[in-house]
Parts: structure tokens; C-alpha cells; sequence
């Protein structure tokens, strides 16, 4: 008969260099999807409020010249 330890294939250990390294890995690639998401809703933002006219975007403080970087800005990630 075979004991559990048998049955389950052995993995190496992974070095603390290793192990740093897929953490970074991971937290770039979280931090690339949520720039991702922040990128989305910034566009979806930018759709909404070019649809409005110039008038109603003067009176929320907005100009249709910097309505694009002002929208991706305040979706920006602070830290």
C-alpha cells in the first residue's frame, strides 16, 4: 500500500528571488488592470459629457479643449 506522500508528486522549493520576482510579476500585471479600468471609465466619462453642449459644459467648469485629459485625470490613481 502507498502512503499519501507517494501518490502526490514532490514540487521544488522556490527560492526567496524567485518568490520576489512573481510578486512583482503579479503586482504589475494588478496594476496594469487597474489602469486598464481606470482607462475604461475615463473614456466612458469623455463619451458622456461630450455629448453636452458647450454651455452646459461651462457651466460644470469644463472646456471641450481639455475635456479628454481632464476626464482621463480624474480617473488617475493616487496613491
Amino acid at each position: 500500500m502507498m502512503t499519501l506522500d507517494q501518490h502526490i508528486p514532490r514540487t521544488s522549493s522556490v527560492s526567496p528571488a524567485e518568490q520576489s520576482a512573481r510578486a512583482s510579476g503579479w503586482s504589475a500585471l494588478t496594476a496594469w488592470i487597474r489602469a486598464c479600468g481606470n482607462a475604461y471609465v475615463a473614456s466612458a466619462i469623455y463619451e458622456d459629457l461630450s455629448r453636452l453642449s458647450d454651455a452646459e459644459l461651462q457651466r460644470r467648469g469644463l472646456s471641450r479643449e481639455n475635456l479628454a485629459r481632464d476626464a482621463f485625470k480624474s480617473c488617475e490613481r493616487r496613491d
